[in-house]
């Protein structure tokens, strides 16, 4: 079991008569970057907070690097970052004020602590910016400051909640780098988002909605594999209205626009393809192309949320 990093069976929280995380299993490897991707409300953070000790789950078990979540809460708060989709920093004080006390906060001192400030520092490219208040940062440089006082005590594992919410997609790109060199370094990262061309770029990934995991593998096996259904990319003129069309038609499982594009979800794409054409045309809307594709990380989750609904 030492490969794993995170081995939870069953995690169940309730809140009264409400189910927020519902039976949920999955494995972390170690040094990998975890991606559990779902909407608001599907019990991300919750997850999180069972497994950082916060919150005691109502059924199930878990162990972080090995300690139990429950019997040994303290232990893995010693030796794992979390970094909320907040930043919980202090906005009245410096970069380097707000180093200080989450390095202090963390029990890092001394010599020890202006090493790892430094560090961070370069890390994050905040070179010059030391004695600069926090509030004045830009919402990506307050991103790289949380990341930088989440890992201060060098942690075995980092938790990132949302981490990328309402920062540009420049700042995106470039704190994406930096999980790269950590989980590179060997730091084990389990983030949450819901941005498709983020989990993209995970090892590992679970779906999660209504509390439930609807599907979980790398990124290839959940397209690969996990599809109820196979897609036909449409390439034509008016989109938009060839959307419309197609969605009337009540001949499809799934039909949504990506981009310039339309995806549709169908159990027979060979025998549909002439048909979507055939039907595009009529109304006077040229097809370029009609072609049967791998499907997205969204057509999947789509599909596996279809069918979590109608179960």
């Amino acid at each position: 079991m030492d490969e794993y990093a995170v081995i939870a069976s069953g995690l169940t929280k309730k809140f009264g008569d409400f189910t927020a995380v519902d039976g949920v299993s999955f494995r972390i490897r170690r040094g990998e970057i975890f991606g559990f991707l779902g909407p608001n409300g599907a019990g991300k953070t919750t997850t999180i907070r069972m497994l950082l000790g916060l919150l005691r789950p109502t059924f199930g078990t878990a162990t972080v690097l090995g300690y139990d979540i429950v019997r040994q809460a303290e232990e893995i708060r010693q030796r794992v970052g979390y970094m909320s989709q907040r930043f919980s920093l202090y906005q009245d004080l410096t970069v380097s004020e707000n180093l200080e006390f989450y390095g202090r906060t963390y029990g890092v001192r001394g010599e020890r602590l202006r090493e790892r400030k430094a560090f961070v520092i370069r890390m994050a490219g905040l070179e010059g910016r030391e004695r600069e208040l926090t509030r004045n940062l830009s919402g990506g440089w307050k991103q790289r400051l949380a990341l930088g006082a989440a890992i201060l005590h060098e942690p075995e594992m980092l938790f990132l909640d949302e981490p990328t919410a309402g920062v540009d997609p420049i700042s995106r790109r470039a704190f994406w780098d930096l999980l790269y060199e950590l989980a590179a370094g060997g730091t084990t990262i389990f983030v949450t988002t819901h941005y498709m061309d983020e989990a993209e770029h995970c090892h590992s990934l679970a779906f999660i909605y209504g509390g439930r995991i609807v599907a979980q593998g790398s990124p290839d096996e959940i397209k690969k594999t996990q599809m109820q259904g196979q897609v036909l990319e449409v390439d034509c003129a008016d989109p938009e209205r060839a959307v419309l069309l197609l969605r009337q038609a009540g001949q499809f499982d799934e039909v949504a626009l990506y981009g310039s594009l339309i995806h549709v979800v169908t159990g027979d794409a060979e025998a549909q393809r002439q048909e979507i054409r055939e039907r595009l045309e009529r109304a006077g809307i040229a097809v370029y192309s009609v072609d049967w594709i791998v499907p997205s990380l969204e057509d999947v989750f789509i599909s596996r949320v279809r069918s979590a609904q109608s179960s």
